[in-house]
């Protein structure tokens, strides 16, 4: 279910060393706007605890005894706001995890924490979030654990900034930024990087975007064009910086076709200050979601 068409379910990543408390605070306040619940996700991992030796049952047991507590907590502190929850706790690669606990409850968003600017970069981003982004069937957000520290902390009341990308997955992007903007009564700026080719051919540079992507400003919706020429995640960066968004929404392509390992949702999610919400392209009337193949390599 979209935002477009009504989020009824989010899935929090959450873990047990805090990382994961900004993700969760955005999401109930998601859950709150749109009548959602959540379910808590978390996974525990034999890897992170031992190479390729088996680990010992007791101390898997004692580690899921352990999340499941800390679920209880968070949903207890959930029903309290008036956002009914469910827990989920399960032994496995952690990627996978989340990937069938969104098919499961057939889930409008994924919410997944990262460790902030602090140590920001593709170690701390890793290759597991950008899996996520790339497979996963509903948009995932990314939410730093210090979204809102420092200088580029989002203004109160800040936009939603829409990052506007000629690709499949940029109409659904849209009406994500859209509703999100109507519905937090937020204003929508939507920002577009062109190509020489572009400047060339449009006069307007502004009106063609947004009427191509369906994006109609009125009385509920305040929208603000913002066009620049050059890389794409260099003007997502500066405009970050100078109107401090609340979130920023971006299509993403199933599969990269920027040369190198990891293409442009790999470098949101290691640059961006602000929260990112990414949006994948919608399958066509009749069509099933590809079930995932996370053990491939992402190019």
């Amino acid at each position: 279910m979209s935002f477009a068409t009504g989020l009824k379910s989010i899935v929090v990543a959450t873990d047990l060393s805090g990382q994961s408390e900004a993700a969760l605070e955005y999401a109930r306040k998601l859950a709150a706007a749109y009548g959602a619940r959540i379910v808590l996700a978390h996974g525990v991992d034999p890897v992170e605890y031992a190479a390729l030796d088996a680990v010992p049952g007791a101390v898997l047991q004692g580690l899921t005894d352990e999340a499941r507590a800390a679920l209880d907590r968070m949903a207890g502190d959930l029903l309290q706001a008036g956002i009914h929850s469910h827990s989920e706790v399960r032994q496995g690669a952690v990627a996978q995890m989340l990937v069938d606990v969104v098919r499961q409850y057939k889930a409008g968003l994924l919410v997944i924490g990262t460790k902030g600017m602090q140590g920001a970069g593709p170690v701390v981003v890793g290759a597991i979030a950008e899996q996520l982004v790339r497979m996963a069937p509903c948009p995932v957000l990314a939410v730093a654990a210090d979204w809102n520290a420092g200088p580029c902390r989002p203004t109160p009341g800040g936009p939603v900034l829409l990052a506007i990308e000629r690709n499949e997955a940029a109409k659904a992007a849209a009406a994500t930024a859209c509703s999100l903007a109507a519905v937090f009564e937020r204003t929508l700026l939507v920002l577009h990087a062109r190509t020489p080719a572009e400047a060339a051919a449009f006069p307007n540079p502004c009106a063609h975007p947004l009427q191509e992507f369906g994006i109609k400003p009125d009385e509920s919706l305040k929208v603000q064009c913002i066009v620049v020429d050059g890389n794409p995640v260099d003007a997502i960066e500066q405009a970050i910086a100078q109107y401090r968004p609340c979130i920023l929404v971006a299509g993403v392509k199933r599969i990269s076709q920027t040369p190198g390992k990891h293409g442009t949702a790999f470098a949101l999610l290691a640059r961006s200050r602000a929260p990112v919400l990414c949006v994948p392209p919608e399958p066509a009337p009749g069509t099933l979601e590809p079930e995932p193949c996370l053990s491939a390599e992402i190019t």
